[in-house]
């Protein structure tokens, strides 16, 4: 029997409409997962009930994450959304109450960073100037920058690499880091670049995207089978 992963939903604001990057289901699917779209709602009950039905979660990238969830006015260019974010926060302390695996994937990780207690860059143009490429141009496939794997850490246990070059496309970052979370990775401008929480059974998340290079590259694909296989 296959186990079903719920993926967080991707919101479009012009259309007033959910919709999905068809990587994530995909990918998950490749994984050896079935994975469902959750409506966007903050109905506890009826997440409740989602949660219940699911073996693992999906946190996708999207929307910015509010600055007002790590206590900041946000800056012009943050671009979020209220009912996502709430909606989300239900999501991710129901499903570690349960203890079932979650993987954050760019937003995932600064909106799983975030809820749990640590803070954001709003904008790393403005606040963290560097010259490593994190907002790259299509094809989103290809490898901008290299990150640092952290030693002994579980995705180095995983991929068995101490670098590992990497896709990008975000503006916002991990600041200052959760106090449940640890650093799994780092690329060389000092942006974390992937996390996890030690007392969760499978609780990851990462900055670049292994749902548009899952098909080509090997590493994307293993992170995908370790939550599947956390399982």
């Amino acid at each position: 029997m296959k186990h079903i992963v719920g993926i967080m939903p991707l919101w479009d604001d012009e259309k007033d409409s959910i919709w999905m990057l068809p990587g994530y289901l995909e990918g998950i699917k490749h994984a050896g997962g079935i994975p469902i779209i959750f409506p966007l709602s903050t109905e506890e009950q009826e997440l409740e009930q989602l949660i219940e039905m699911c073996d693992g979660f999906l946190f996708t990238g999207g929307h910015d994450v509010s600055p007002r969830i790590y206590n900041e006015d946000p800056m012009e260019c943050v671009d979020s959304c209220e009912v996502r974010d709430k909606m989300e926060m239900i999501v991710l302390k129901k499903a570690m109450d349960a203890d079932k695996p979650i993987l954050g994937i760019c937003r995932g990780i600064q909106f799983i960073n975030a809820a749990l207690g640590g803070t954001l860059y709003q904008d790393i143009p403005k606040q963290c100037p560097s010259s490593i490429e994190h907002h790259q141009s299509p094809p989103y496939d290809i490898p901008v920058h290299d990150v640092s794997i952290v030693n002994n850490s579980p995705l180095q246990k995983c991929l068995r690499v101490s670098r590992l070059s990497v896709n990008s496309y975000h503006h916002q970052a991990v600041k200052a880091v959760a106090p449940e979370l640890s650093v799994m990775a780092v690329s060389s401008d000092g942006i974390v670049e992937a996390l996890y929480r030690e007392n969760s059974r499978f609780l990851w998340a990462v900055q670049w995207h292994p749902e548009f290079s899952y098909k080509t590259d090997a590493n994307s694909r293993k992170i995908l089978e370790a939550f599947i296989n956390a399982i």
